[in-house]
């Protein structure tokens, strides 16, 4: 499922013409409901699943997501979240996590950081986090849902390529430095 807001038309324009094996649901928000509000509004989805993804549009990555869902099955927890290293702590939800990766904090953008690994926008999410998600509209993953859930998480340290391109520095950023992103490819 690919939820649409901002830039909708261009997103299925995409979509019709790279078609594929794999059916993709859209779920177009005339009304923003926020990250967790889309989850609780399109829960049917998911259906009776005991674990789904859920990507960030805006994180461009090459992450181990073999090694994050084997991580995932082994220790069943409420969601296992991809977490990475940032400079900048005070722009990210900020995980700490004891020897055993159990989330023991998640906090949202804080003003005193803990430390700096950062949720990455990658996670499997289960039943138990869908109902952690409260009514209110809208509601986000980061400030309504993780927080409640610490001690029933799991972290997944990234250390391959990730990059937040949602803003411009970081999306110029990626195109000189994404693996496999050949200049030339990017002008025609």
């Amino acid at each position: 499922m690919i939820n649409l807001h901002a830039h909708a038309a261009p997103v299925r324009e995409f979509l019709r013409r790279h078609a594929g094996a794999t059916p993709v649901c859209i779920m177009e928000e005339a009304r923003l409901l926020g990250s967790a509000g889309t989850l609780r509004a399109n829960r049917s989805w998911i259906g009776s699943d005991d674990r789904f993804w859920i990507f960030y549009a805006d994180v461009l990555n090459c992450a181990d997501l073999e090694g994050m869902l084997r991580v995932h099955r082994d220790r069943k927890p409420a969601a296992t979240l991809g977490v990475y290293q940032v400079p900048d702590p005070t722009r990210c939800g900020i995980v700490t996590a004891n020897d055993e990766g159990v989330i023991e904090q998640f906090v949202e953008k804080p003003d005193h950081p803990a430390g700096n690994w950062a949720f990455s926008g990658l996670m499997i999410g289960t039943p138990e986090m869908l109902n952690a998600i409260p009514e209110d509209v809208p509601s986000d993953i980061g400030f309504d849902v993780l927080p409640k859930l610490v001690g029933r998480m799991v972290a997944f340290p990234i250390h391959d390529y990730l990059i937040d391109i949602g803003t411009m520095e970081n999306y110029l950023t990626a195109q000189e430095t994404w693996p496999g992103c050949r200049k030339e490819s990017l002008l025609n």
